[in-house]
């Protein structure tokens, strides 16, 4: 009698790993600080510290560029070049919102890779086009909050 489970599989080999033989790669499912790390592709940045820096100014850059295809000056600038073609101005505003939704997406794989230093350039980036294009740094100085659909004023900060 066998005492495995009464499956007598005699001398068979295990079936193969459905992983190919790759080595197993630890994920991290907590935020951890270091420069080894991989943002949205295998590899990169790897464990060099230059790749490192320039993943994370381009994690900025894509944070402040989100910020502006949402902000109101850029509607506007589309209203103003289709003029009286409303359906090359709705085709734009379409094209402006598939590509601000698809790269927040983005955004999020890369802060699913659970680096410290991404979740802070990626909200240092939001927050600087905040300030850019929609706190007033560049225009009339009202904040256009999302949302509720009317202007506010910025809150000042004083010492």
């Amino acid at each position: 009698m066998d005492m495995r489970g009464g499956h007598n599989m005699g001398g068979m080999a295990p079936p193969p790993s459905p992983h190919g033989g790759m080595r197993k790669r630890y994920v991290h499912m907590t935020f951890f600080w270091g420069k080894n790390s991989e943002i949205l592709f295998t590899g990169w940045p790897g464990a060099r510290g230059g790749m490192y820096a320039l993943a994370l100014v381009a994690v900025f850059a894509f944070a402040l560029l989100l910020e502006f295809l949402g902000s109101r000056r850029l509607d506007a600038l589309l209203s103003a070049a289709a003029g009286r073609r409303a359906a090359a101005a709705g085709a734009a505003r379409t094209a402006v919102y598939a590509l601000r939704v698809g790269g927040a997406y983005l955004l999020m794989l890369a802060l699913m890779s659970f680096n410290g230093g991404v979740l802070l350039v990626a909200v240092a980036g939001h927050a600087a086009g905040f300030l850019a294009f929609r706190a007033g740094l560049f225009g009339d100085r009202r904040a256009q909050v999302e949302g509720d659909g009317k202007d506010e004023v910025a809150p000042v900060v004083c010492c």
